[in-house]
């Protein structure tokens, strides 16, 4: 076919990639990393029902990427290896005697002067460490759980919002920590959870490394794995998911992989727990060794010659750095800007590297230094496969996934399916049974609260301790309490969902909906929940890999009207808008939506300006999930939310008690208009009055509201003296001095000022910053201001 870019192929049509420019260079180096190189034959399988992005089938597996990225691949003919096209300006270069002397020589200087600092014994006086590296989908959670069962800790890493899981794990007698590395495609410098895994595997130094791969795609697994053999760490490859294996008739060579790669490799099947055992013995015999040597053709001659003659101009300043310098030459002849800024090289050395660098360039057509590198990673890894690997028998059928694929992300059907998921778990979550069990707890925490005030009272314990446990303790860490059930439910379903598979679908269907406002298509989800609560949504924005996606989903969250809000503006709207309060209701939804896109799309323009997030998503093949790795996971959601934010509320929830029972003499108050709140909700009462509602009830209500949504009402009802039982007209009559403008302009503010104290503390764990939990803050509290005003002054106009 002639020259066409891969956007252009319609569903069913294949072509081979000629070469990627994209303007994005991260973008660019992603798709290279996910095996997009020159020479590889690509079909596009279908497209989004949106009409944005697309799927495609290469190296075995399925990959999503928005057609804006796939225009600019350039498709064609297969061009003949090595027969005089791209690959040949790699293959003429053949090293001469000298050469592959000097390389030798290199390599035994390494050994010699470099791995000494490692000790092959120490890990038997010490505690041992041991790192699992994996690509999504590899089964690495899973893995992790059998090895560590309960025994893991879960927080962040150092300085950024990447999660951070280690466990403890046993050889024999004796304790393994085992640190479960993020989810990775590769160890460029692509994301902070690269970052994260290369920086822990080089300046951590794990006794050992854990690869863990994917049988059943092999080829693209095995990217990583090539960049971690290139650290030249002790490592173990580990084969999980040999069942799938069997069960599709392929036969994998494991002595013979083993073999080829250099290092131990090792058949498991981690849901089962097969070859676990195996897995870590073989783990503590690689220890021992203190070193695994790379493969010598992992790359082609040629660029086995430029990696060592750069290797000779920076090595003393990559081991001044702490890095290796053999690593330290391949990135930077990838252009790895991190590692040459940690280099720190001077000009001269600069100018003999960028000669090498542009000399490596011009040797072939296939493109660009990045693009040289991965394609003869690949080069490398498919003739591994092709002596290790024999397919069964292919007989045209369509996998389990592809047949659920045609339904799930059919053109027609994908969305209202999508809608329908979404609803289940939305009903369950948040309906009947969620809140059956939420109320279960509050019922819970007010039995103990109306027992616990009596019993302390007969043991002659003051009045102010006891309205401190009840009123301000136990209500306030009560009321967080009842969240828990909404958070665990949710959890298990987002867990379900990520495991199977379907969360790469959900993101791949709405992607270019949500893509207009700066966000992905996984951002879906956590926005969908923010509808019922907060807290829970806030916290799975986690399913979000990128940092820039997941903080703007944290942004806009607060902005979907919580369920904690319905009670309010059941009250109000029913007080003074009658027959027409659910369409006042649906109107505020509404108004919170529209709030929310606009500070997206402003969003996209000013903080998070600059390139896209990127959208390149593996859609993995459908696994039934381990019901004991989900229920793992949402205890550690729900461990975490209770140690992390219970703690804040616990102090908020303390602090609030005591503005609203004490006045500024310190003295313990029955009516709360007197106390510190009520004073403080006087004073700020007129800031209010360009918004119709300048009253100091009005303002506490708001205050209170801070605690819990719902307290809005009952502060109301406590200050305007109304039963909460009371008809539409009465509530009406007893809130003098508002008007149904005042009133809906109340409501605004209501919907857009700041989440429950739950809601923020969850905010400030899940920011990781409180540079950006304040802003988050304030910028809900200038758009709720701003419409409010907005919507009483301009409705006063016609009114």
């Amino acid at each position: 076919m002639d020259k066409r870019t891969l956007e252009e192929l319609s569903p069913g049509q294949s072509g081979t990639i000629l070469s990627i420019g994209n303007k994005s260079g991260t973008v660019k180096r992603r798709l290279v990393d996910m095996g997009l190189t020159p020479g590889t034959e690509v079909r596009v399988t279908k497209i989004a029902p949106l009409g944005d992005p697309i799927e495609v089938n290469l190296r075995g597996y399925q990959l999503s990427l928005r057609k804006e990225d796939a225009g600019q691949i350039v498709m064609g003919q297969p061009r003949p290896r090595g027969s005089g096209a791209a690959r040949a300006a790699m293959t003429r270069h053949t090293p001469d005697p000298e050469t592959a002397r000097r390389q030798l020589h290199d390599h035994e200087h390494e050994l010699a002067e470099h791995a000494g600092r490692y000790d092959p014994a120490a890990h038997d006086r010490r505690a041992m460490r041991v790192a699992l590296a994996g690509n999504p989908n590899c089964g690495k959670t899973t893995l992790f759980n059998a090895l560590t069962g309960s025994n893991q800790y879960v927080g962040n890493w150092p300085g950024v919002t990447v999660e951070k899981k280690e466990g403890t794990a046993h050889i024999g007698d004796r304790e393994v920590t085992v640190v479960d590395l993020p989810g990775i495609y590769s160890l460029s410098p692509y994301s902070m959870e690269e970052i994260v895994s290369r920086d822990f595997i080089i300046g951590e130094a794990p006794d050992c490394v854990i690869d863990i791969v994917d049988a059943t795609n092999l080829e693209r697994n095995l990217y990583l794995t090539a960049q971690l053999l290139e650290l030249e760490r002790p490592t173990v490859v580990a084969l999980n998911f040999m069942d799938e294996v069997e069960k599709r008739g392929d036969k994998i060579d494991v002595d013979r992989l083993s073999k080829e790669l250099g290092v131990p490799v090792v058949p498991i099947t981690a849901r089962t727990g097969e070859g676990i055992e195996q897995l870590l013995h073989t783990a503590h015999r690689q220890m021992h060794l203190g070193v695994t040597i790379e493969p010598d053709d992992l790359y082609d001659d040629y660029t086995h010659d430029i990696h060592h003659r750069m290797g000779k101009l920076l090595h003393d300043y990559a081991y001044a750095a702490n890095l290796p310098a053999h690593w330290a030459a391949i990135k930077l002849l990838e252009g790895d800007a991190i590692v040459e800024k940690a280099l720190d090289l001077p000009p001269e050395v600069k100018r003999q590297l960028d000669a090498l660098v542009a000399e490596y360039e011009n040797s072939s057509d296939l493109g660009d230094r990045e693009t040289l590198i991965a394609d003869s990673r690949y080069q490398y890894i498919q003739r591994v496969v092709g002596v290790s690997v024999v397919k069964g028998d292919v007989s045209g059928e369509l996998t389990f996934s592809e047949k659920i694929d045609r339904v799930v992300t059919h053109r027609l059907w994908a969305i209202p399916l999508f809608l329908c998921t979404m609803l289940v778990m939305f009903v369950i979550t948040f309906g009947p049974f969620g809140a059956w069990l939420s109320d279960g707890v509050g019922a819970g925490m007010d039995a103990l609260s109306a027992w616990l005030a009596p019993a302390l009272e007969g043991i002659g314990v003051s009045a102010v301790v006891i309205s401190l446990i009840c009123d301000g303790i136990i209500a306030g860490v009560g009321g967080v309490l009842t969240f828990l059930p909404q958070i665990a439910l949710l959890f298990f379903f987002l867990s379900l969902l990520e495991d199977s598979g379907y969360m790469s679908r959900a993101a791949f269907i709405m992607d270019r909906a949500l893509r207009r406002f700066g966000l992905s298509g996984k951002a879906f989800i956590p926005m969908l929940m923010g509808f019922g609560c907060s807290v829970p949504a806030i916290m799975g924005a986690r399913t979000m890999e990128n940092e820039k996606d997941r903080r703007m989903t944290i942004l806009l969250v607060p902005f979907m009207s919580c369920s904690a809000k319905l009670p309010v503006y059941g009250l109000i709207s029913a007080a003074f808008f009658g027959p027409w309060a659910g369409l006042v209701v649906f109107g505020l939804y509404i108004v919170g939506m529209i709030v929310g896109i606009l500070s997206g799309l402003f969003f996209k323009k000013t903080l998070f300006a600059g390139e896209p997030a990127p959208f390149v998503l593996e859609l993995p093949p459908y696994r039934l999930p381990s019901l004991g790795n989900m229920l793992t996971h949402v205890w550690q959601k729900v461990k975490g939310f209770l140690v992390k934010a219970g703690t804040l509320i616990l102090l908020m929830s303390m602090v609030l008690w005591l503005l609203q029972s004490f006045d500024f003499s310190l003295h313990m108050v029955e009516d709360a208009s007197c106390s510190m709140l009520g004073t403080l909700g006087g004073v700020i009462a007129p800031v209010f009055a360009p918004c119709g509602f300048g009253h100091w009830q009005a303002a506490v209500a708001l205050l209170t509201g801070l605690v819990a949504k719902e307290m809005v009402v009952s502060s109301l009802s406590m200050f305007y003296g109304f039963s909460l039982t009371a008809a539409s007209g009465e509530v009406a009559a007893a809130m003098a001095g508002f008007t149904p403008l005042s009133a809906f302009s109340m409501l605004v503010f209501i919907l857009l000022y700041v989440p429950c104290v739950a809601a923020v503390s969850t905010l400030f764990k899940e920011m990781n910053s409180s540079k950006w939990a304040w802003f988050s803050i304030a910028w809900q509290m200038g758009c709720a201001y701003a419409v409010s005003f907005l919507v009483y002054q301009i409705g006063g106009l016609f009114l």
